[in-house]
């Protein structure tokens, strides 16, 4: 078997000689935001990364604000001298980039596996659940399903305005799920499924949505946590690249309008032994009571997490399968927790709360604790909404309730991580108010 930097370095290699054209690679990572970060590589500094030299960046580029600007965190940003930390290579990541005007590659870097990993880094998190699990005989298969907006290239005073139909070069305005819109968008679309796959995503499913040039796009079923989650982060950087060549800005924003549907991340999650046995349908499927009982209690105490910003909340309790309380029910898309129709081995859980525009990786490491809790404490849920329209449980649904739902809550603090979640609720709090400093036209309107 080839040391981890034999096939770091063989992969390089192996891009090299298939992308000659190709000079200089981003690395990049995640931050607690979901924004990428990271730097511009010449290829052969790459190669010898991938050969063990060491990769650093400083260690604060995790807790960037939505808006780029570092807030102080405890003793984190301004008096801890700003310090370095390691990354790696994560390997088969290594992709051309071909959105750009300009031949380049991509690679994404992580903290997770390093001697000194992060203890708030998004994938870190993640790895940290999975790893927990792995440990119990748990191991999920995974699936995200991301909504999108295309809006028009051109912004009108700053609003997004619809994107044309490239048909008829009439605002797409009318929502509507008709499959002829796959086609009258389908040079954009085409593009951005072809681009995903060459950066090594398993997109299933193309479909259009309600909202005006809205589209959902499903991914393929994973055995690696870690991988589903990589390709849920690295089809929005793709797709936002390709809108743009096409003429369009493509945006994972949770509400860019009041009066059309809002964008999900849904996320399909099975539990198998490891034998292949699916955990959720154990016992006649009373071990899926228990866990959607685990995802339903947590959840409220998760809202930052699936509604990490303002717009995300605006979402929330919107006319079209956006649920206002904890829920759950079977083949029911006004709950929060959906249990889709399936024979016993594909048994599994649509979460369906979380905003498109949320961190995957923490919403996937939420859930699975939400899970994992559930199977420990086997407690029954309350009712479905197949039984009880009315059923559920409230949930904050505004940033600051939500922190300080999150912030003491002990089953999240032990199995996310303490120093995690202690960082992600003040850098959530610090956005928030810094959002509420700014004063806009409508406040001039209403009170000048």
């Amino acid at each position: 078997m080839k040391s981890p930097c034999a096939s770091l370095l063989a992969e390089v290699r192996t891009f090299r000689q298939h992308h000659p054209e190709v000079r200089y690679v981003d690395l990049i990572a995640l931050d607690i935001p979901g924004h990428f970060y990271g730097k511009r590589y010449p290829i052969d500094m790459l190669e010898k990364v991938a050969a063990g030299s060491p990769l650093k960046l400083p260690q604060n580029a995790v807790l960037l604000g939505a808006q780029g600007g570092l807030f102080k965190i405890g003793d984190y940003c301004f008096n801890d001298g700003d310090p370095d930390a390691n990354r790696r290579l994560v390997p088969g990541t290594l992709k051309p980039v071909s959105w750009e005007s300009q031949p380049l590659g991509q690679m994404l870097i992580t903290s997770d596996g390093t001697e000194t990993p992060i203890e708030f880094e998004p994938r870190e998190v993640l790895a940290k659940v999975l790893e927990r699990l792995r440990h119990k005989g748990i191991h999920p298969v995974v699936a995200f399903e991301l909504e999108f907006y295309l809006f028009d290239k051109k912004l009108d005073n700053g609003q997004p305005q619809f994107a044309r139909d490239p048909l008829s070069g009439d605002t797409d305005d009318q929502p509507n799920l008709h499959i002829e819109r796959l086609s009258r968008f389908s040079e954009v679309l085409d593009d951005m499924a072809r681009t995903a796959k060459d950066q090594g995503i398993d997109i299933t499913v193309i479909t259009a949505e309600i909202g005006p040039g809205q589209f959902e796009i499903n991914f393929g079923h994973d055995s690696d946590g870690l991988r589903a989650a990589d390709w849920a982060a690295l089809f929005c950087r793709s797709t936002r690249g390709v809108a743009l060549k096409h003429g369009y800005r493509a945006s994972f924003m949770a509400k860019p309008y009041l009066q059309h549907p809002g964008s999900g991340m849904h996320v399909h999650v099975s539990l198998y032994d490891g034998a292949g046995n699916n955990l959720l349908a154990a016992h006649q499927q009373q071990a899926l009571r228990h866990a959607v009982a685990g995802c339903l209690e947590l959840l409220p105490h998760c809202m930052p997490i699936f509604s990490p910003n303002h717009n995300a909340f605006r979402r929330l309790g919107a006319t079209v399968n956006a649920a206002t309380h904890a829920s759950w029910g079977f083949e029911d898309r006004d709950a929060c927790v959906r249990i889709p129709e399936s024979d016993p081995r594909n048994l599994r859980i649509e979460h369906r709360l979380a905003s498109a525009d949320a961190n995957p990786y923490l919403v996937l490491a939420a859930i699975l604790v939400g899970l994992e809790h559930g199977l420990e404490t086997q407690r029954e849920p309350i009712a479905p909404l197949n039984e009880d329209r009315a059923s559920g449980t409230d949930f904050p649904l505004e940033m600051l309730d939500a922190v300080r739902a999150m912030q003491h809550q002990p089953v999240l603090r032990d199995k996310l991580g303490a120093e995690f979640v202690d960082v992600y609720c003040e850098n959530k709090r610090q956005d928030h108010l810094a959002f509420q400093q700014e004063i806009h036209a409508r406040e001039y309107r209403w009170f000048l």
